[in-house]
């Protein structure tokens, strides 16, 4: 391919769960694609707390890779914040992240990086079709309509696991702690050149998807709450409707009294009114509670992940012990 004069070296970021047997694989291809390249390159693969044999593979990856890294968390802590670590590991100047499951084709990095040459920050890899059932497809779209608040950015409807990004995007967001994470969010607060384009997506190799569609909602909830206001907003608006709909009851009790020379007629038509504005009120209360339930996970500082070990490329020993919590 091409040279890319602006992209001076490589990290590749893998969040690891229960994938033991597609991990040799995944190596395989990656080598092949990244030597192919022919720039300097690295492989960050993060464990996510799995229940199979991952980190024994990573580790016996290592022990002949000089290339590959591997992280072990405490516990799963969940996609985002396995990404987020591998991100803060990254030596090299420009990010790709991938899932490990090889749905992402690794041949597609070249792709990527082209697109990100021509000036963007960031560049989402989409997949032409997705390889989900038709319950799992809908949660996707549900989400990426919800990170499109969270984000701010039209191509918030275009984001994937497949992106390439520039690493000193993560300077923006060197701080950030709590256990709630959206990378996609994140990488908003270093930039606004966003770019996406359309690449293979494979069916898995092993296994099943360790999302779910309660996954996905749970997390595109989180986003809205965890990054935006746009809940607030909407309950904000509930009640000035509320507030105009209640001025036009009581206009309607004033002139059918005027009209008629009676009140309005009685009980059903108030316990009406009151299951209504009750309902709103609930609402507004419900929405104003899970925000206070995240100022509450934030004041206890629980970490964003916490790494048990390491590998460091060629040990012979494959793992070195650690206990890092990183908030």
């Amino acid at each position: 391919m091409a040279p890319l004069a602006g992209i001076p070296s490589l990290s590749i970021v893998v969040p690891v769960y229960n994938s033991a047997a597609t991990l040799p694989k995944l190596a395989e291809r990656l080598h092949a694609v990244l030597t192919g390249i022919g720039l300097p390159f690295e492989v960050v693969l993060v464990e996510d707390g799995s229940r199979d044999e991952s980190f024994e593979a990573i580790v016996a990856l290592a022990r002949t890779r000089p290339w590959l890294r591997g992280f072990r968390l405490l516990r799963n802590f969940g996609q985002h914040n396995a990404l987020l670590c591998g991100i803060r590991q990254a030596r090299n100047a420009v990010i790709v992240t991938l899932d490990d499951d090889l749905q992402n084709p690794p041949e597609e990095i070249p792709r990527l990086l082209a697109k990100l040459e021509e000036g963007f920050d960031v560049v989402y890899g989409t997949p032409e079709h997705e390889q989900h059932g038709l319950l799992r497809d809908l949660a996707s779209r549900i989400t990426k309509l919800t990170l499109q608040k969270a984000m701010g950015a039209d191509t918030a409807r275009q984001v994937s696991a497949y992106r390439a990004f520039r690493t000193e995007l993560r300077d923006a967001f060197a701080d950030f702690g709590g256990h709630l994470v959206s990378i996609d969010v994140l990488l908003t607060w270093g930039t606004a050149r966003f770019a996406a384009l359309r690449v293979k997506h494979a069916p898995r190799a092993e296994g099943r998807s360790n999302y779910t569609v309660y996954m996905l909602v749970t997390h595109a909830l989180n986003m809205l709450t965890g990054f935006g206001t746009f809940p607030l907003q909407l309950a904000s608006l509930t009640g000035f409707a509320f507030m105009l709909f209640g001025l036009a009851v009581f206009a309607y009790v004033l002139v059918s009294y005027a009209v008629r020379g009676s009140p309005v007629a009685g009980f059903p038509f108030l316990a009406s009114i009151i299951a209504v504005f009750s309902g709103a009120q609930l609402f507004a209360i419900g929405i104003i509670g899970e925000y206070l339930a995240r100022v509450h996970f934030r004041i206890m500082d629980r970490p964003t992940y916490v790494v048990r070990a390491t590998t460091e490329a060629g040990a012979a020993g494959g793992s070195v012990a650690g206990g890092s919590a990183v908030r």
